[in-house]
Formats: C-alpha cells, structure tokens, sequence
C-alpha cells in the first residue's frame, strides 16, 4: 500500500524546501508486476555531499551528444504477464545485467547488486549542483551531462522559456515494493515540476487528473514543459520516461555512458 500523499521535498539534501501540491511519480507507481509500483518521497539525509565546479576557463571539455544505452532501458526490464520462458528469462537477464552496471559505476543499493562489484553505496558519490538555480543532489558523473543539457536549453530553446521550481534527484533508500530499483537511488534521475509534468500511467492522485483523463496523441500535450526539452535531454544520454508505458512526463533517467560526457 502506497503512502498518503505528501508535500515532495528533494531540496531537503541541499538545506532547501519547496512545497509541491501535488505527488510526485515515485508516489504513484502501481504494484503490478507490469507496472511496478514505485518510492514514496525522499526521506532527509544527512549524507556527506562534495560540491563539484564546473569546468572553467578555455581548456574546459566540451560536451559530447549520445543516446541512451539500450540494455538500460526500463521497458526490456518489466515482466510482461503471459511471458513465455524463454522471454521471461531474456527479461530477468536484461534486468541482472542494469543492476550490475549501475552498481559498477554508481554505487551498490543494499539488496540489489554485488559488493564485488562495488562496495560503497550510491550516496558516497553523491554531488550538489543546480538546475537553472534550483538545488538538487545527483551522482558525480551525471552532474556534467545535466550541465552540458542546461547550457544547450538555455541556447537552444530560448524560444519556449520555462522555469523549473521543484527538481528531484538522488534518493537515499530504494522503496519500490517489487523487483526494481530505482534511478533516483543511483543519483541518475531527475523529476522536474511534478505537478505540472503529470505521470499519467501511475496510480491514485494522478489517475483522477484531467489533463491525464484527456485524449492527445501524445503525452508531450499532457505536460507544460516544452518539448523542445525532451528533445534537448535526449541528446545528452538522458531517457525520458514520457516514452514509457508509465507516460511520467517529470521523469529523466541518465543512461547514457559517464565516461563520454565530455570530450
């Protein structure tokens, strides 16, 4: 059973607090094996975090555009009622082979993953850094993708100016109730603007929404955020969840490689 809706508060990790009246996706996942069911708010850390700078001067990297890597993608994780064996077990392989790669480059979440593989927990590579000035927490090596997607929104998009005014990103503890783990407890996924950004396919509050009851084509008309950027995002290793079956529109997940970022 799901937690009874409360105020989202993801600034708690940098000593501020924005109230939101609305849950956020982490709230409203269902408990079915096809759409899992999902975290509830972050709870307050007192996780040591290192401030990480931007690189400065003319020598600084460049940014490098990729994709998101395939295998991480949370559709070929989700069990599918009616899977065959062999299906089933391409599924359960596709999700053993995500957790080992996050655990080796993000850090180990306690009961998922291998300590050979890596002993320390995600939150020993937590960072602070901003998003168009409003704070959040994120794993290290995501810190300068979300930088490269800023300083592209800024020139890129321009034309459809959006402020955001709630950001969540690292969670310390994994709450899902299933099978899954989730991004934000690797420090690799950000909501942004839960209440006006819906997640149409969860459950509870948002399933009584309008916006999530009206017909569109797509869930790029269910949101304010522009979709320019989505499309900005995407060009920078991040996935955005809208795609998914879940149509959580406030929902980017790094997958790209960490160790492309920059060149």
């Amino acid at each position: 059973m799901l937690p009874r809706w409360s105020f989202v508060c993801m600034l708690a990790l940098s000593g501020a607090c924005a109230k939101d009246p609305a849950p956020s996706a982490a709230e409203a996942h269902p408990s079915t094996p096809a759409i899992p069911s999902a975290p509830p708010p972050p709870p307050t850390s007192s996780v040591n975090l290192a401030a990480i700078p931007a690189p400065q001067g003319p020598t600084a990297p460049r940014c490098r555009e990729q994709t998101a890597q395939e295998f991480l993608l949370r559709k070929g994780q989700i069990a599918k009622i009616g899977a065959s064996r062999e299906e089933q077990r391409a599924i359960e392989a596709a999700r053993a082979r995500s957790i080992e790669y996050r655990t080796r480059e993000y850090g180990r979440v306690p009961g998922f993953g291998r300590r050979s593989d890596n002993p320390r927990p995600p939150s020993a590579y937590a960072g602070r850094t901003t998003f168009f000035g409003v704070p959040l927490v994120l794993n290290r090596k995501v810190i300068p993708a979300l930088g490269c997607v800023e300083a592209a929104l800024k020139r890129e998009c321009a034309a459809h100016p959006y402020q955001p005014k709630t950001v969540g990103g690292l969670r310390t503890e994994n709450t899902f109730q299933d099978y899954e783990v989730s991004n934000h407890t690797y420090g690799i996924a950000i909501d942004i603007d839960p209440a006006q950004n819906p997640c149409c396919g969860c459950v509870g509050f948002w399933r009584e929404q309008a916006v999530c009851k009206k017909k569109v084509s797509s869930a790029f008309e269910r949101m304010v955020m522009p979709r320019c950027w989505v499309e900005v995002f995407e060009r920078f290793g991040f996935h955005w969840l809208g795609h998914d079956e879940l149509e959580d529109t406030m929902h980017f997940d790094f997958l790209g490689d960490p160790a492309k970022v920059m060149e």
